[in-house]
C-alpha cells in the first residue's frame, strides 16, 4: 500500500506501471526492490508490514528516485521500439530489459531517440546474444519441421515402450524416507550438519525414487500421479511434441509437451551459452519425459519421492495429523501461523459454502483443502531445472534446503495471492472480511 501511494505520485511511468496505475509486480521486484528500496541496506523499508517511519523512509527514497525511474520508463519503451524493429521475439521485454534500463537511465539519463537508438540497439543485441542461438523462435523451428517431427515422434514412442515398469520396491520405503525428512529437519534445528546423510546414501544405492516413479505410472497406485496433482490423467499419457507454451498456460508436470518442458528451461536461463544446443536438449528431455518421474538422475527422483511422503502430511487448516511426522511438524507449524490460514479455517468453518465462493480467500481455502498439490508441481519444476543443468541432490543438508524452501515459496505464493483478491475487492467484501477478522 505504501509503495503504491508512492508511486501514484510520480509522472512519467506509465510504461512501469500497471492499468490501474500502481507498479507492475515486475517493477517491484526488478527495480524498486533491489535497486531503489534496498531492504537489505536499509532494513526499516523491509518486511511485508512497515512501521510509519519505515513508510515515510520508503516514500522518501521512491520520491528522491523520480527522476531515474522517468528516464527508465521511456529507455523501455525506445528499447521495444527498437525490439520491434530487430523482430527480436525471444523473451519477457520486462524481464530482460527493465533493470538494463535503470542502469542506462542512471549513466546516461533520458535517451534521446535520434541519438541514442544505436545504444538500444546494442544492449539488445548484448542482451539476447547471450542466447547463443537457443531460443524458443530456433525450439520451434526444430520441432516443427515435417521430416523432423516424423522421426521425434517416433523417438518418442520406442522411448514410451521402453519405460521401465518391473517395481522391486521394497515395501519400508515411506518409512525410510521419513527417517530421512525427519533427520534432516532435526539436524538443522539443532544446527547440525549432515544430518541424515547415511540414510540418503542407503536411498539412493537402493534406487527408491526410480521405483517410486515406476508406481506412478499405474492407474493402481495410490495416491496415484492424478491424487497427487501431477497429470490429470487416471495415469500419465506419453508426452507429444508440442509447438506452443505460455508460461500461464502450462500442463501439469506430466502432462506438459516436450516443447513446453524445453521452453520452461530456456525461459528459467538467461545465459544459455553453458546449455546444451536446442537438438541435445530436445533429445535429453524426450529420454526424461519417459523416465520414472519425468526425471533422469536418481538423487533428484528420492527427492521427489521424499517430497510426495514429506507433502501428503501436510494441514495448514489442521487438526494436526496424528502421525504427524518431525519434518512436517516444522512446515504445518509455519503454515498455520499465516494469517490467510487463519482466516481460511475460519471461513470453513462458520461461513456456508455459497457466501464462501464470494470471498476472494476462497480459491486459496480451495488449494489448503489439498495443499500436497502445488506443493508438488512447484517440487517438480525445481527438480526438472535442475535435471536439465546436471544438478544432482547427493548431500541431505541442500535435499533439505530445496524441500522447505519449496514449502516457503508455496506459503508466499499463497500469501500474495491473498493479497492480490483484496486489493481488488469491493469495499464492502473488505470490510466484511475485516469484520470476520475482529469476530
Amino acid at each position: 500500500m505504501v509503495l503504491d501511494e508512492a508511486w501514484r505520485a510520480l509522472e512519467g511511468v506509465e510504461p512501469l506501471s500497471g492499468a490501474q496505475g500502481g507498479p507492475l509486480r515486475r517493477t517491484i521486484k526488478l527495480i524498486l526492490d533491489p535497486l531503489v528500496i534496498r531492504p537489505v541496506q536499509n532494513p526499516g523499508c523491509a518486511g511485508p508490514i512497515v512501521t510509519a517511519q519505515g513508510a515515510v523512509e520508503v516514500t522518501a527514497r521512491v520520491h528522491a528516485a523520480a527522476g531515474p525511474l522517468r528516464a527508465t520508463a521511456e529507455w523501455f519503451t525506445l528499447l521495444k521500439q527498437v525490439r520491434r524493429v530487430l523482430r527480436i521475439t525471444d523473451g519477457n521485454p520486462q524481464d530482460l530489459y527493465f533493470q538494463r534500463c535503470f542502469e542506462l537511465a542512471t549513466s546516461r539519463g533520458s535517451p534521446d531517440r535520434l541519438r541514442d537508438t544505436q545504444i538500444a540497439e546494442a544492449a539488445l543485441v548484448e542482451l539476447h546474444g547471450f542466447t547463443a542461438g537457443r531460443t524458443t523462435r530456433a525450439l520451434r523451428e526444430y520441432l516443427t519441421d515435417p521430416a523432423r517431427t516424423q522421426e521425434l515422434t517416433e523417438l518418442i514412442r520406442i522411448a514410451w515402450e521402453r519405460r521401465p515398469l518391473r517395481d522391486g520396491s521394497r515395501a519400508d520405503a515411506a518409512i525410510r524416507l521419513t527417517g530421512l525428512l525427519d533427520a534432516c529437519a532435526a539436524a538443522r534445528a539443532e544446527r547440525k550438519r549432515d544430518g541424515g546423510q547415511s540414510l540418503l546414501d542407503e536411498l539412493l544405492a537402493d534406487h527408491v525414487g526410480t521405483h517410486s516413479g515406476i508406481r506412478l505410472w499405474s492407474v493402481d497406485t495410490a495416491p496415484s500421479a492424478q491424487d497427487l496433482g501431477l497429470t490429470g490423467h487416471p495415469a500419465p499419457p506419453p508426452p507429444v511434441l508440442g509447438a506452443t507454451a505460455s508460461t500461464a498456460t502450462l500442463g501439469l508436470p506430466f502432462d506438459r509437451s516436450i516443447y513446453e518442458r524445453v521452453f520452461t528451461v530456456l525461459q528459467a536461463d538467461l545465459d544459455r551459452v553453458d546449455l546444451p544446443t536446442v537438438p541435445d536438449l530436445v533429445d535429453a528431455e524426450i529420454a526424461r519425459s519417459c523416465a520414472p518421474w519425468a526425471l533422469l538422475d536418481e538423487s533428484l527422483r528420492v527427492a521427489a519421492a521424499a517430497g510426495v511422503v514429506l507433502a501428503l502430511g501436510f494441514a495448514p487448516l489442521g487438526p494436526e495429523p496424528i502421525a504427524e511426522s518431525v519434518a512436517q511438524r516444522v512446515i504445518n507449524g509455519r503454515w498455520r501461523r499465516e494469517a490467510y490460514a487463519l482466516q481460511a479455517r475460519r471461513l470453513t468453518v462458520h461461513t456456508p459454502d455459497a457466501a464462501v465462493a464470494d470471498n476472494p480467500l476462497a480459491a486459496v481455502a480451495a488449494d489448503l483443502y489439498t495443499p500436497w498439490r502445488p506443493y508438488l508441481r512447484r517440487l517438480w519444476v525445481r527438480l526438472h531445472g535442475r535435471d536439465a543443468r546436471e544438478l544432482a541432490l547427493p548431500d541431505a543438508d541442500e535435499l533439505w534446503d530445496l524441500l522447505d524452501g519449496v514449502a516457503r515459496s508455496v506459503i508466499l505464493d499463497h500469501r500474495m495471492r491473498v493479497k492480490q483478491a483484496l486489493s481488488v475487492s469491493s469495499p464492502g467484501t473488505v470490510a466484511d472480511s475485516t469484520e470476520s477478522r475482529a469476530s
